[in-house]
């Protein structure tokens, strides 16, 4: 068994790796940071899980760099068993990635979305496999221009973020309906509200909702516990390409469910994979 996992190195990514990495014979840590990778893997390596670890720069942001990630990974085996689209940011101020994207919609959405169509030919090379995508309730948020993606005017970092997060929940219902024959299972997920450092450089009203909610917040581990029950559960409750809570199937916002928004995504997320990559 495999397993393929972005932002490995922090907050729910780390809780993670530690309960999944035993039940797993290597696990791909895709990192920006290749030393605090091996820094991870020194902490938490025990007789069990030594060596099974591999260490991949990937940052979301610069798509080269995601294409050259699954093209490593594609070096060291035919087929991984479960993906966890883990990493994500929200950011204060508009910034744009050397593609000249929006750097909110690239680093959460468009670079998991290359990611998985790159790994695709090993997610369908097994007995089947699971695609696990961190979203959250911040989609129900979103106000989708779809002639804007890129917040090209009046950025906001709390709706792009919550854009990016409707547009994970949009793409596993997207990976299932078009790879479901294929044996591929694609959940999203609300990981909660965690007390991690995700967020502290934001401005205004987010900013103000992590203050007021500080003292609420649950523990990494607890904000992990969905993403590891479904990376690990023999049976996923619910149909493919559902959204999860508190590992039990939830319900999303209504455009979350929209085919026609999501075909939309797709197809534009498709059009700048095969520009930009």
């Amino acid at each position: 068994m495999l397993l393929a996992i972005t932002g490995p190195t922090s907050g729910i990514g780390v809780e993670k790796v530690k309960a999944l990495a035993p039940k797993f014979d290597q696990v791909f840590l895709l990192v920006r940071d290749i030393e605090k990778a091996k820094a991870l893997v020194k902490k938490i390596s025990t007789e069990d899980t030594a060596g099974k670890f591999i260490p991949v720069f990937c940052d979301l942001a610069d798509l080269a760099s995601v294409k050259k990630a699954a093209e490593v990974i594609r070096t060291h085996t035919d087929s991984i068993d479960v993906l966890i689209n883990n990493a994500g940011g929200i950011f204060p101020e508009r910034t744009t990635t050397k593609d000249e994207l929006e750097l909110t919609f690239s680093a959460n959405h468009l670079g998991h979305f290359l990611l998985t169509k790159e790994l695709m030919p090993l997610l369908t090379n097994g007995n089947g496999a699971r695609i696990i995508n961190v979203s959250s309730e911040a989609h129900k948020a979103a106000s989708v221009n779809l002639n804007d993606l890129q917040f090209e005017k009046g950025y906001s970092s709390f709706k792009a973020y919550g854009n990016a997060k409707l547009f994970n929940i949009l793409f596993t219902k997207s990976l299932a309906e078009k790879f479901g024959e294929q044996h591929i299972e694609a959940y999203a997920l609300h990981p909660g509200v965690v007390n991690t450092n995700f967020g502290q450089q934001s401005k205004g009203f987010f900013k103000l909702l992590i203050s007021l909610f500080k003292p609420f917040m649950i523990s990494p581990g607890k904000g992990a516990e969905t993403g590891i029950f479904l990376a690990s559960t023999a049976e996923v409750p619910g149909k493919n390409g559902d959204y999860f809570k508190k590992s039990k199937v939830a319900s999303p916002s209504r455009k979350a469910e929209s085919k026609k928004l999501r075909d939309q995504i797709w197809e534009k997320s498709e059009e700048l994979v095969k520009k930009l990559a």
